[in-house]
């Protein structure tokens, strides 16, 4: 598993300030080992004081279910782009020159 990050890092320091057991704040960033993930975590706790682990546990997959969404869509970008490539430029076919 990637290493965490440095907002990682100060996620976890702002789940143990709030009381959270070690193992849970641990758990979370272990997950949102990212800027961009844990990020997202550290702003949705500031608009709360006091919340349920399992709320936080259920903005955490919430945040994983982003970021996946947004890797598959950079995936399909590029493969097609490599299509649109492909189609303007030909697929290297030399029997469709000779006619």
């Amino acid at each position: 598993m990637k290493p965490k990050s440095e907002l990682s890092l100060q996620l976890y320091e702002l789940l143990l300030s709030r009381g959270y057991s070690e193992p849970f704040c641990d758990l979370v960033t272990k997950n949102l080992n990212t800027d961009f993930t844990a990020g997202r975590m550290i702003g949705y706790l500031h608009y709360y004081v006091d919340l349920p682990e399992g709320e936080i546990v259920d903005e955490m997959l919430s945040i994983l279910d982003d970021r996946n969404r947004i890797m598959k869509k950079k995936e399909l970008e590029e493969v097609y782009a490599k299509w649109n490539m492909m189609m303007e430029e030909g697929f290297g076919d030399a029997s469709e020159d000779e006619d």
